[in-house]
């Protein structure tokens, strides 16, 4: 269990020490933030830590004693002591020097008022997210999302998963320790974040007491809207509809904002193309957990579950590539988009660089039938996008989740099975 997997992170992380006094890294527990900040650090405090240096006790009384100590010095679950962050600002513009400070986050800190400059010129944020099938290893990288962007004739790479292994790695997730793991007990990994999830974290997070049931229940909701504009009032009714008792939509912004500052929900913005016609665009967020296997722990299923309901293993299959896309396209400089319109045409994900450039990707699980959808639909937006007002897109590419090879259509648009996909 000693073994460390390379991230992406560690590579833009150094990136970020080169330019920087410091740098925070955010994400969901368990995702392996400390673990990559530990492999750049030169010294590190766990503010957390129950048996050695009361760090959190010192931080109150001296922060700036907390600081002194080799660099990068790292600073873990810093939002436990939000007056660290202006100390670490004040120590970056006294030493004048890059690479200082690493602060990791699960959470955002309770209380942002204790937090009193916005750390401008002297942090760089980097958000971590569970691991791409890339960085597990089930991916074997034969296409790279970045060369995608070049254009290429043709690509060529081929891909032995099957749906067995996609609906397992839905269920197990992208958590690092359970990619170590043997099968049974990986798959208890995301039962485990869920329950430390409901019972304890979404009342941690600012302090006020939520009920357990009532976060499993919109939790549960929730995974039942992957992929989805739903509405508040739409989980309201699914909820209320799935046990009978009534919640108002207060209640459940405030389950949701708890669930957001602990990096648990991670909606995706809607892209918003210049078009040739005047289709009205749906502007409203997606909702997607950070990791599918959220979902399937919310929902109770396993991978035989999702084998015998194809379309559940879909939506879920869905989340697990926005994930990958969100990893890949943090190395890239992007982000990663929905589109939906008035007309009822859509794309799944856009990943837009910051230089313009973008491409737009259909997720479908496999067959002929799907992938020539997805394209169609692929085809459709392009045609519609005012290439004299924005750049034409880089490729057009169906995903899906089996298939042999990975190849480029007569048509230009791609086909690339995910476990041949990386940055």
């Amino acid at each position: 269990m000693s073994e460390y997997k390379r991230r992406i992170a560690d590579y833009l992380l150094q990136e970020k020490l080169d330019g920087v006094g410091a740098v925070l890294i955010e994400g969901p527990k368990w995702c392996g933030k400390t673990t990559t900040a530990a492999q750049h650090a030169k010294s590190i405090v766990y503010l957390d830590d129950t048996e050695g240096t009361d760090w959190l006790q010192l931080a109150s009384v001296n922060p700036k004693a907390v600081l002194d100590g080799a660099v990068p010095r790292l600073i873990d679950e810093w939002q436990n002591a939000p007056r660290l962050w202006d100390a670490v600002r004040m120590q970056v513009d006294r030493r004048g020097m890059e690479g200082q400070f690493i602060l990791t986050g699960s959470a955002v800190p309770p209380d942002d008022a204790m937090v009193m400059h916005s750390g401008t010129g002297r942090f760089s944020w980097l958000m971590m997210r569970p691991m791409s099938l890339w960085e597990s290893g089930e991916s074997n990288g034969g296409v790279s999302l970045r060369r995608l962007f070049d254009r290429p004739d043709e690509i060529f790479a081929t891909s032995e998963l099957t749906l067995e292994d996609i609906a397992y790695l839905i269920c197990r997730g992208g958590w690092p320790r359970a990619t170590m793991q043997k099968r049974r007990v990986a798959l208890g990994r995301a039962f485990d974040y869920y329950d430390a999830v409901v019972k304890r974290d979404i009342s941690r997070v600012d302090g006020i007491r939520r009920d357990t049931e009532r976060a499993k229940r919109i939790m549960r909701s929730y995974a039942r809207h992957q992929g989805s504009q739903a509405s508040i009032n739409a989980i309201a009714a699914d909820i209320s509809a799935g046990d009978g008792s009534g919640i108002d939509e207060k209640t459940i912004n405030s389950y949701l904002a708890a669930l957001r500052k602990i990096f648990v929900i991670e909606d995706m913005a809607a892209w918003n193309p210049n078009l040739r016609s005047k289709t009205a665009i749906r502007t409203s967020d997606t909702r997607y957990f950070i990791d599918p296997s959220i979902a399937t722990a919310s929902l109770g299923l396993g991978p035989d579950d999702l084998l015998n309901d194809l379309n559940t293993l879909g939506l879920l299959f869905e989340t697990m590539c926005v994930r990958d896309l969100r990893v890949f396209s943090e190395a890239l400089g992007g982000g990663v988009y929905h589109y939906r319109d008035k007309s009822g045409l859509e794309c799944d994900t856009v990943v837009h660089l910051r230089n313009g450039d973008y491409g737009l990707v259909e997720i479908k699980l496999g067959g002929q039938e799907h992938i020539e959808a997805g394209a169609t639909s692929l085809k459709t937006l392009a045609a519609k996008i005012d290439t004299s007002r924005m750049k034409v897109p880089s490729f057009l590419m169906v995903l899906t989740a089996v298939g042999m090879f990975a190849y480029r259509r007569e048509d230009g648009v791609y086909v690339v099975p995910v476990g041949t996909l990386k940055d």
